[in-house]
This record gives structure tokens, C-alpha cells and sequence, in this order.
């Protein structure tokens, strides 16, 4: 079914919304899910959680992606669970890694609470995105929004663990510097 369908289904009220989302985007919000809670049930409970904010959110919303205003809902309520987790028990796991590594060359949001500056830092990282080459953008953006392992990566692109890991390694420096010549304080 066309993403167009499937959003006029919500707009109509109609329970088969939710059935249609699942069956087109249920493996993608799964993914992101599990790739950040690295939990089954965890995993099932956020993406019940996704389909019910979809609900409550469209309408008035109307996505024009929908892939990527699941993956948006997704990647947030299994980034809030993992926090509620973590605070419960503290283990390793791809998720604290992830977060570790970004903290290197990214400010902490919560220490600023400036809008401006959270402007500032969302275009300078669209800048960086862009300036990255096709491969690289990619592998950034699995390994920090869609919190894919390493390994995952490797396997996906079909280059070594250590090559994925030389590619994120350098463009966390870029960004970093790229941030720090915007003054952005890290």
C-alpha cells in the first residue's frame, strides 16, 4: 500500500492504519528498535509504543516521509526506554558505546537549553552530512542514528571492521572541528 493510503487511513480513523504500517514499516521501526534496546520485548513494546503515537499524532500531522517519521518516533521512545533501562542497570551494550563515542565531538543538549545554539549545531551537522561522501554519510548515519554495530556496517558495505571503524573515527574528528570552528563548545 502507498505511504499516501496508508497516512489517509489514519486522517479516516480507520484501525487498518495500524495493520498497514506494520506490514510496511514494521521490520524498519523493529530494527531501530532493537538496534538501540538490544531487547525483543523491550523491542515489541517500543514499536507498540511507535504505532500508538502515530495514531495520536495524525492526524493533524501529515508525513510526507513516513518511513522517517516512524524511524523519528521509534529511534526516540527506544532512546528514552534504553535511558529508563540504563538508570535501572548499569551494563555495556551497542547503545552506550554509540553514545560514547558521539560524546567525544558532540555538545550535551541538556547543558545548554539555548534554542539558537541547537539551531546553530542542527545546520552545522546538515552541513557535515552533506560535505561526507555517499559512503561515508551512510555509515555515519547507520552507525549514529540507526545505532548499528560495527560488525553490522562491515557486513552491510562488505569492507572490514576496522575499516568502518577508521571511517567513523575520522569523521567524528571532522566534526569535531567543523563544531569547534563554528565556536560551538563541546
Amino acid at each position: 500500500m502507498l505511504d499516501e493510503h496508508i497516512v489517509e487511513l489514519y486522517f479516516e480513523r480507520n484501525e487498518n492504519a495500524i495493520r498497514e504500517t506494520d506490514i510496511k514499516y514494521g521490520k524498519y521501526c523493529r530494527a531501530i528498535a532493537n538496534n538501540i534496546l538490544q531487547d525483543d520485548g523491550e523491542s515489541e513494546e517500543c514499536l507498540n509504543d511507535t504505532y500508538y503515537k502515530a495514531w495520536h499524532s495524525i492526524p493533524p500531522a501529515r508525513p510526507s516521509k513516513l518511513p522517517a517519521y516512524l524511524g523519528k518516533i521509534t529511534r526516540r521512545l527506544a532512546l528514552n526506554r534504553y535511558e529508563k533501562m540504563s538508570a535501572q542497570k548499569r551494563g555495556g551494550g551497542n547503545t552506550a558505546a554509540v553514545l560514547d563515542e558521539l560524546a567525544e565531538c558532540v555538545p550535551d543538549r541538556t547543558s545548554s537549553g539555548d534554542i539558537t545554539q541547537e539551531l546553530i549545531i542542527t545546520q552545522t551537522l546538515n552541513r557535515f552530512l552533506e560535505a561526507l561522501s555517499d559512503q561515508n554519510r551512510k555509515i555515519f548515519v547507520r552507525r549514529y542514528w540507526y545505532m548499528s554495530s560495527i560488525k553490522e556496517i562491515a557486513d552491510e558495505y562488505r569492507i572490514g571492521e576496522s575499516k568502518v571503524k577508521m571511517i567513523l573515527h575520522r569523521s567524528r574528528e571532522k566534526l569535531k572541528m567543523l563544531l569547534e570552528e563554528e565556536g560551538i563548545i563541546i
